[in-house]
């Protein structure tokens, strides 16, 4: 079973309960904060991070960035400016591994991409 970490700085709760909701009990999901998530995804204790914050890149997606390096990294939302559906979907098919939005975009990004993560 693939695992998913919640970081990220805001609404980990919520997001979780949408993951899972979506992830059809096909993922084990842990909450963790931003360092321990990109830090378990880093040494394959986890096969990807989500996380939310208010810009959708910087508490989000910072630690991860850091640890897992941009090219496995995608800002899915950010305020005002949610990613296409196609495009979501395309960055988590071609193996990106952590992803960031803002947390008001929650429930329009994390079903498109628990579907695709259930495809890979």
């Amino acid at each position: 079973m693939k695992k998913i970490v919640i970081g990220g700085q805001i609404d980990k709760d919520e997001v979780k309960a949408l993951v899972e909701t979506f992830g059809d009990d096909q993922f084990e999901i842990v909450i963790k904060s931003d360092l321990d998530a990109a830090m378990a995804v880093k040494n394959k204790q986890a096969d990807y991070y989500i996380g939310a914050c208010n810009t959708g890149g910087g508490g989000a997606l910072a630690m991860a960035l850091a640890l897992l390096g941009h090219d496995n990294c995608v800002t899915v939302s950010m305020p005002g400016k949610v990613m296409p559906e196609s495009e979501i979907k395309e960055h988590v098919s071609s193996g990106k591994k952590a992803f960031g939005f803002t947390a008001q975009h929650k429930e329009a990004v994390v079903p498109i991409i628990m579907d695709e993560l259930k495809k890979q």
